[in-house]
């Protein structure tokens, strides 16, 4: 930083403290010199929340359960949601025609689930060889993405935020060793997203099922692999009893978004503290299910390996290479063909730039030079 950067940095600093030394002097002052405060609706809501989850879902199905209970504390009881699994209300494909048409009032889900309605959504959850989920959250909520995200959304009558994020993802379950991008071919893999687009590219066959069902068809052979999330998870949907070979790393999604989203008319009737609210408990579910994925997957890792002997394997690089080929022509083939995707996976990319420069004397170095 030069002199003259320098000089106008303090005097920026300089203006904030007398700013706040105002504020503090005016919150000083006497009642009769402080305007009213605000009348706040004693008007009470009820609303439901519909989901992709399987009702009480570890993570997934309790941050909606408890973003409900945050918002009805923080209201004092003035919006009560009423939280609905997958099926209770609505199938768990159809979160966005519910709350467009104000069936709901709110959904939470994964964005790339509406792909076959509005293809750049599916870059508001994850992209393959992308960005990780804190990069992921910086382009969302401070490189601009959340304006496109409801540029988005808005022809749906549909207002969306961030609400968790799954981190680094496995790369699957399967019943054969992968060595080559030839024993992907003819697979029936449950992935969706463009990660589904580029199995099919590689010759597989993407199939797209709810939580609920991924046992029962793994092990049924209806599918031959599947990816869910994360070790944590994984265990506990018992896929190491259906599968043999446990794949990473999670290339097809390396940060996922879980979003929120509301009835864009009912969202904009509530009052302002109520919207402030919503959108704060939000922000905390968006913190609190990064960390429970994160503080759980390495116990349950272990768990795996050392309890149910499974066989951890990881992508050949040749398949990783190829993988990565194929997700940039599946990219640029839904940006050719949808000027909303090719808006949106602009400022996604020139985002990453950005902050991939900033990871390679940060987090690059530290993890590849210091021992953890």
């Amino acid at each position: 930083m030069d002199k003259l950067e320098r000089r106008d940095f303090l005097k920026k600093a300089s203006a904030a403290t007398l700013a706040g030394g105002a504020a503090l002097v005016a919150g000083c002052a006497s009642p009769k010199q402080q305007e009213a405060p605000t009348v706040r609706s004693t008007r009470t809501y009820e609303w439901k929340m519909v989901t992709t989850w399987p009702p009480h879902f570890p993570i997934l199905g309790e941050s909606a359960d408890m973003l409900a209970q945050w918002v009805e504390e923080m209201s004092r009881g003035r919006l009560k949601i009423h939280v609905y699994g997958a099926n209770e209300l609505v199938p768990a494909f159809e979160g966005l025609e519910a709350v467009s048409q104000g069936v709901a009032q709110m959904c939470h889900s994964a964005s790339y689930y509406w792909a076959g309605k509005a293809p750049a959504s599916q870059f508001f959850a994850a992209v393959p060889f992308g960005m990780n989920a804190q990069q992921m959250n910086a382009w969302i909520l401070g490189g601009g993405g959340l304006k496109l995200w409801e540029e988005l959304y808005m022809p749906f009558n549909l207002v969306p935020m961030p609400v968790g994020n799954t981190g680094f993802q496995m790369g699957g379950w399967f019943n054969k060793e992968i060595n080559t991008v030839g024993d992907l071919k003819g697979l029936k893999m449950r992935i969706p997203g463009l990660g589904g687009k580029v199995i099919d590219k590689a010759g597989g066959s993407p199939v797209l099922s709810p939580g609920g069902e991924l046992y029962t068809n793994l092990e049924r052979g209806v599918i031959d692999a599947t990816e869910w999330v994360g070790p944590y998870h994984d265990y506990l949907m018992g896929f190491y009893k259906a599968a043999r070979y446990y794949y990473y790393p999670g290339w097809h999604e390396p940060g996922t978004v879980i979003e929120l989203f509301a009835n864009k008319n009912a969202f904009e009737q509530l009052p302002k503290d109520l919207q402030t609210i919503v959108r704060t408990a939000a922000a905390r579910s968006n913190v609190w299910t990064l960390s429970e994925f994160e503080s759980k997957n390495n116990i349950y890792m272990n768990k795996l390996i050392n309890e149910h002997n499974v066989q951890l394997r990881q992508f050949p690089d040749e398949v990783l290479q190829t993988l990565r080929k194929f997700s940039q022509e599946v990219v640029d083939e839904v940006v050719e063909t949808d000027p909303m995707s090719k808006k949106v996976f602009e400022s996604f990319s020139a985002f990453r730039k950005n902050v991939t420069g900033w990871s390679q004397v940060s987090e690059k170095v530290y993890y590849a030079r210091i021992s953890l």
